[in-house]
């Protein structure tokens, strides 16, 4: 498995953590940046690198890391065939895969702790697709609106 991960200055700390864990489960883990806690950096140029790398099939799957979260999934929503979710529950994470399908996983660096951010990640990377009802309710979402 291939997975992107990046963050802004505020999710540097855990990212770093984050992506040390995911490659001691053997994933194969490419980080786009930021590459210090020092410098302030837009969260956006962040997510979109990750995005479009799911998007592309370069990676499977994309985890993001900022103050919130909630930036860095509104971003990367912006990529076609992405679907990014914030999440703060390995519960939340496990049906954002089984029932949306999500290929990008947004976590808070400030607000909740590192160990609890790697249960959602193993979750969310855990969890495959249930497909069936919910699989043309993914459908409808990939489709383009104005």
């Amino acid at each position: 498995m291939r997975v992107a991960i990046g963050s802004d200055h505020a999710g540097y700390e855990q990212k770093e953590q984050l992506k040390g864990h995911l490659a001691s489960r053997g994933i194969d883990v490419e980080d786009v940046g930021t590459f210090s806690a020092g410098e302030s950096v837009d969260y956006p140029d962040y997510a979109f690198a990750v995005a479009a790398r799911v998007a592309s099939g370069d990676a499977e799957f994309g985890v993001l890391v900022c103050g919130t979260g909630l930036g860095m999934a509104i971003a990367a929503n912006k990529v076609d065939g992405v679907r990014a979710v914030s999440v703060v529950s390995p519960k939340f994470a496990e049906l954002a895969r089984a029932h949306n399908d999500a290929n990008v996983v947004t976590v808070s660096g400030r607000f909740v702790a590192e160990e609890d951010n790697k249960q959602v990640i193993d979750a969310f990377l855990g969890t495959p697709f249930e497909g069936g009802r919910h699989a043309g309710r993914v459908e409808k979402i990939n489709r383009k609106r104005s």
